[in-house]
């Protein structure tokens, strides 16, 4: 009996797989890391950036214990391939998220790519980078309950002022 893909039973799995075993998928998540570092803004599958964006903020709490704590060093080092952006993250990242205890980075999702796979996309960012602020996604559906709400409303004013412009000509309803 052959399993599709979608009959896998994860038995305790709780990481995604990516790339061609353990080693490629560790590369791959460092190198969106050091990414997300020396640009502050990158773009990359959802999958990839939800799995990368633990490893990224746990990167900051490191940062922030400071350049002479062995630890910390240890772990810029490792995740971080360019040995340039060690500085970034001591001098630059670190001390702009010293006053805040978690959620350092903001992810939202984009539009789904155009090519073949139609993958799905999404932005992360480290807060208050100097790029200009995303546009938060708008939702402008009419099946969200305030917009049901507001539609109701509307209806109901709209009744009774014409109720009230009846009354207004003497125009009175038989009954």
């Amino acid at each position: 009996m052959r399993l599709t893909a979608a009959a896998w039973i994860s038995h305790g799995r709780v990481q995604r797989r990516f790339g061609l075993g353990p080693r490629s998928r560790i590369d791959l998540l460092r190198n969106l890391v050091t990414a997300l570092v020396r640009h502050e803004r990158i773009e990359a599958p959802r999958a990839r950036v939800d799995e990368m964006r633990f490893y990224a903020e746990h990167l900051i709490d490191y940062a922030k214990r400071g350049d002479t704590d062995p630890n910390a060093m240890r772990m810029a080092d490792f995740w971080l391939t360019e040995k340039d952006l060690i500085h970034k993250l001591f001098k630059v990242l670190a001390p702009r998220f010293q006053p805040h205890a978690r959620n350092y980075t903001r992810m939202l999702q984009i539009p789904n790519r155009e090519n073949m796979d139609r993958a799905k996309m999404a932005v992360i960012e480290y807060k208050g980078n100097p790029f200009p602020p995303l546009p938060l996604p708008q939702r402008d559906s009419e099946k969200t309950l305030v917009n049901q709400l507001l539609k109701g409303y509307r209806e109901d004013v709209r009744r009774s002022r014409d109720a009230q412009l009846l009354e207004g000509l003497g125009v009175g309803t038989a009954v």
